[in-house]
């Protein structure tokens, strides 16, 4: 039973803190980076970091996945360039662009 009230708790508290992202899965992201992210993070577009370039996503990977992922949906302007919201992908849900976010990462820790 505390099994079960500890589980309710920290859904209870993922979805007061916003956390629209409950799990990451990176096999899923990968048809979903090959689709849409791919045109950008493969040549380094608009100052994408490239996947694989550990350097250029050391500080990123720092700042947590959630992180990564939320700027990810709604889109970030930074020193060194730009991501539109969802990579530009509308139809994309918010998972999706967090899968991809995760295998990202994979490939580039």
């Amino acid at each position: 039973m505390s099994r079960f009230v500890s589980a309710a708790l920290i859904g209870a508290a993922m979805l007061v803190s916003g956390n629209a992202f409950a799990a990451y899965n990176a096999a899923a992201g990968k048809a979903t980076y090959d689709a849409s992210c791919a045109t950008c993070h493969k040549a380094g577009i608009m100052g994408a970091p490239k996947t694989g370039d550990k350097a250029a996503w050391a500080p990123r990977i720092g700042q947590g996945i959630d992180k990564m992922a939320a700027k990810s949906v709604a889109g970030f302007k930074g020193t060194k360039g730009m991501m539109p919201a969802k990579g530009g992908n509308a139809k994309l849900t918010n998972q999706q662009v967090g899968d991809a976010v995760a295998y990202m990462v994979g490939l580039s820790k």
